[in-house]
């Protein structure tokens, strides 16, 4: 176990994390696709973003609580939803659904997560999102809404940002494709971990649990479960896709992947709940806007309609607050966690929110704001 009381920032969990996994893994988490600019570029949108703060205010007493997605929440930062989970740590989704819970904030389980709906829910007494896809087969997605009804989530996230495949060379460098298909730089960045090698050979296969019933008995190998999924993403979605999911689940619901006003527009006319701000952490069009760039035409085409997510390169509370102050809702993030928990399993997870909670905290009593609704546009130049 990595020596988390020496952690100061993400950053310093980044770098236990790349000591601890094999190099195929850390790459998977760490990169993007085509030249990557946008998996930097993504955090430093918030460096074009200066804070102002108002002083002699009495800030002795500070609250984060919100509102996301229908349920109150600790702080306006929550787990954005992440593949495969368990190949980062072995205890996977279910150490990061605990570590949301005991925080009080929001885990969102991704459709391709190595843990059930039903797992995390028997384990995660917090707000849950499920993450989806509108799949070939609609029967899939039919059967994913009823699995959360019946497993009392309390809200469902379509990503629409992956109509194809982003080139994420990195993964293609390592042979960590979908399906994997190592080569031997792969199978050298194993043996490099025999830890990791070892946790993994001694605790439960990483699979696609939420499809896992769909491949036929005695052929269930991870391979299966993933050239399966990939056959099942769907080029043809269209808007009338999204209605009809809103229509089926009738509870709090969000569209990840937004970048434009327009689209913002079109998905707040049908009936969402909440627009996530995302271009999927750098993972799919290289090159585009950031989310945080993204955030202000999108707020003054919806702002005050729907809640406005901004997720992606939150490394910083002051990101949180830049972004809020920017006419956000509240923020998610993805990678920071995944660097927590292949540090230090659940402790790590918990590890990432205490730091970013903290220095939330700090950040409001520095610009003078004793809650969330406080924050506004004049925090921010």
């Amino acid at each position: 176990m990595a020596n988390l009381d020496k952690v100061l920032n993400i950053e310093d969990l980044r770098k236990i994390a790349r000591k601890k996994l094999p190099k195929p893994l850390f790459n998977y988490i760490d990169g993007g696709a085509d030249d990557e600019t946008n998996v930097c570029g993504n955090t430093h949108a918030f460096d074009s973003a200066r804070l102002v703060p108002e002083y002699l205010v009495d800030v002795a007493k500070i609250d984060t609580t919100t509102k996301v997605l229908g349920r109150e929440i600790s702080m306006p930062l929550f787990l954005a939803p992440t593949g495969m989970t368990r190949l980062f740590h072995h205890d996977g989704e279910t150490a990061v659904s605990k570590a949301a819970a005991a925080a009080g904030t929001y885990y969102s389980l991704s459709t391709v997560g190595a843990t059930s709906i039903e797992d995390v829910a028997a384990v995660c007494d917090g707000p849950k999102s499920f993450q989806i896809y509108v799949m070939k087969d609609r029967g899939i997605t039919r059967e994913f809404i009823q699995r959360c009804k019946d497993a009392n989530y309390d809200s469902l996230m379509l990503t629409v940002d992956i109509p194809v495949a982003g080139n994420r060379e990195r993964e293609l460098r390592y042979g960590f494709s979908m399906p994997p298909k190592l080569n031997l730089a792969g199978i050298a960045g194993f043996a490099a971990r025999p830890g990791w090698v070892y946790r993994a050979l001694t605790h439960p296969k990483a699979i696609l649990a939420n499809v896992a019933h769909k491949i036929p008995e005695g052929s269930s190998q991870s391979t299966s479960l993933i050239e399966y999924i990939a056959s099942q993403f769907d080029p043809s979605v269209t808007w009338d896709d999204l209605e009809w999911m809103i229509s089926e689940w009738g509870g709090p619901f969000a569209i990840k992947g937004i970048l434009s006003a327009s689209d913002a527009r079109k998905a707040v006319d049908r009936g969402v709940t909440a627009v996530m701000v995302s271009n999927h952490g750098g993972r799919q069009l290289d090159g585009a806007l950031s989310a945080f760039d993204a955030l202000h035409p999108i707020v003054d085409e919806v702002g005050g309609e729907c809640e406005i997510i901004c997720d992606g390169g939150i490394r910083r509370g002051t990101h949180v607050l830049k972004a809020l102050a920017s006419g956000a809702t509240a923020c998610s993030m993805g990678r920071p966690y995944l660097f927590g928990l292949a540090a230090g399993g659940q402790e790590g997870v918990s590890k990432v929110i205490e730091l970013l909670r903290a220095e939330i905290v700090r950040g409001m009593g520095l610009i003078g704001c004793r809650s969330i609704s406080e924050i506004g546009s004049k925090h921010i130049a």
